[in-house]
């Protein structure tokens, strides 16, 4: 007999309940992962959890990549799937799994995060560089704190010496955020602010505005928000969850192996700044251009699927 209990709640009650799912879902993870990591960490590492800083100490960093996957996996992963099953019963129809996405537009979407790069890197120099008024020099100077500490966390995790770090790098922050926050944000989140709305332009926007809060990195939250819209549009336009998924995770993949080679020595660090300076701002400009025309191509290769995503 097939649960239906919750398939007839209206986008608010379905927004509140899917942040009891997902708080729920993490205090359940946390605690059996604080229970996994006594045999692996030892009591001791375990117990001295919230002292863990020292950025400089491998197994700091063990315990924080191990607590970091936790976290996913419990956080954006899991969720989606209990969701799905009670807004809809059908997982993968209501999380737009089923439907299959041509080559074509795969390469597209490889092509189109490469092209992307300079104007994502423009609208992320400026953001960096935004100061609030005077009388919000608090909130400023709280906001740069934890970006900065944000930064060095991230550096932290990035900097690896072997092929299998990179690896586990490429899982922990490409892979497992393409799959999980992809599923919640635009499988679910999107889904309710589209039928609450009756408008899938709001409700890409909304949940691309959610999908970069929820980092807490203030000074990265145009550029994030602006991929969030990218890849609410490619759901929308393709009726498939995996096109965004893949855009989602080249994107962050690419970055973890760029810097790979940085620190390697095999990239020069000027790639970041292409885009941003006088001299390449020309790229920022026929990087827009292209990341609408690629984006128009994709969606003239796949269906218009818009009307499957409003239930």
């Amino acid at each position: 007999m097939a649960f239906t209990a919750f398939r007839g709640m209206k986008p608010f009650s379905q927004l509140m309940f899917s942040i009891f799912i997902v708080i729920s879902s993490f205090l359940v993870f946390l605690v059996v992962s604080l229970v996994i990591a006594i045999p692996l960490f030892g009591v001791d590492s375990v117990l001295n959890l919230p002292l863990i800083n020292d950025f400089n100490n491998p197994e700091s960093i063990n315990i924080l990549k191990y607590f970091q996957v936790v976290q996913s996996i419990g956080v954006f992963v899991v969720p989606p799937f209990i969701l799905g099953w009670l807004f809809h019963g059908n997982i993968a129809e209501y999380l737009s799994l089923r439907k299959n996405i041509n080559f074509a537009s795969v390469i597209l979407v490889f092509v189109l995060s490469f092209t992307a790069s300079p104007f994502i890197n423009l609208i992320g120099e400026m953001n960096e560089n935004m100061q609030l008024p005077g009388w919000l020099s608090g909130i400023e100077s709280w906001m740069r704190t934890t970006e900065e500490r944000a930064a060095e966390l991230t550096e932290t995790f990035l900097k690896v010496e072997s092929t299998g770090g990179l690896i586990f790098n490429i899982f922990m922050i490409a892979f497992l955020p393409a799959i999980g926050e992809e599923l919640l944000f635009r499988g679910v989140i999107q889904r309710i602010f589209t039928n609450w709305t009756r408008n899938y332009h709001c409700g890409i926007w909304i949940s691309a505005i959610l999908f970069s809060a929820l980092h807490m990195q203030f000074y990265g939250f145009i550029p994030r928000m602006f991929l969030g819209v990218l890849f609410g549009y490619l759901l929308v336009w393709s009726g498939s969850i995996w096109l965004p998924i893949i855009a989602h995770f080249i994107n962050n993949a690419v970055a973890v192996i760029a810097m790979y080679m940085v620190d390697k020595g095999m990239l020069s660090t000027e790639i970041e700044n292409i885009g941003t300076t006088s001299d390449s701002y020309y790229m920022s400009a026929v990087s827009f251009l292209l990341i609408v025309v690629f984006m128009l191509m994709i969606k003239r290769q796949n269906n218009n699927e818009m009307k499957n995503l409003i239930l």
